[in-house]
């Protein structure tokens, strides 16, 4: 169960992300919000300190505490991430920054474990397909398989700085997987493409595993083209 700090927090930073709260609004002060949400004093202060670490506020002197714009930001920080896609700011051009950010990374780790993984990583790298295919059997979560599935490959890249990197890194692939798994017939489409990242990186074929990630990341694009599509189409029926 989630402590009543993080429960604030998540409340508040969804406030943000939604609109709410927009950048430049002063939020009310600590005794107004304590009162409003029935916590302590203490508790919404660690949570004005919790936003602020994470470029979201900024306590001025004598001013308050103003909401700052979303380029300072924490973007790749995974409660910045969740909040956003709970409160609907998820939009198309946050998607087309996602897929960019995927194809700059994912196709060169790719590479990079086809080269370097060990026998062990090979096994958890398989070990992590083999849990996809049970949750697209309906056995298990999807997303955090898929999510074990992306994270061996890159700890199986042995870089120092892609390794720093994989806390963010999974904060926008949980995003990302978790809008195309609410796709119909999402999961199971991309299983193929991801045994065929499996078997190039267990094969060392550094190629292929190129290949398979961008064949991955294009299918993904085309989904969420779709659903935009699909979306627009819904949205232009007469009431």
């Amino acid at each position: 169960m989630a402590t009543l700090h993080r429960q604030v927090l998540n409340q508040i930073g969804e406030q943000i992300c939604s609109g709410k709260f927009a950048p430049g609004d002063i939020l009310p002060s600590e005794p107004e919000l304590a009162e409003q949400l029935q916590v302590s004093r203490i508790t919404i202060r660690e949570t004005m300190k919790s936003l602020s670490a994470k470029g979201m506020l900024e306590v001025r002197r004598r001013y308050g505490t103003i909401v700052l714009p979303r380029s300072q930001w924490q973007l790749f920080d995974p409660d910045v991430m969740t909040w956003r896609a709970r409160a609907g700011a998820v939009d198309t051009s946050v998607i087309r920054d996602l897929m960019e950010l995927r194809l700059i990374i994912e196709p060169n780790a790719a590479k990079l474990a086809a080269r370097r993984a060990t026998d062990d990583d090979r096994k958890a790298i398989r070990r992590a397909f083999k849990a996809m295919e049970r949750a697209v059997a309906g056995h298990c979560e999807y997303v955090p398989a898929d999510l074990a599935f992306h994270g061996a490959i890159l700890a199986a890249c042995h870089n120092q700085f892609v390794q720093q990197m994989q806390n963010a890194l999974s904060a926008i692939l949980r995003t990302s997987f978790e809008l195309s798994s609410e796709i119909v017939g999402g999961p199971a489409r991309s299983l193929p493409m991801h045994e065929a990242l499996c078997v190039a990186i267990e094969r060392g074929d550094e190629t292929a595993a190129e290949q398979a990630v961008l064949t991955l990341i294009r299918r993904a694009e085309q989904d969420f083209d779709d659903r935009a599509k699909l979306a627009s189409t819904a949205n232009d029926q007469p009431v």
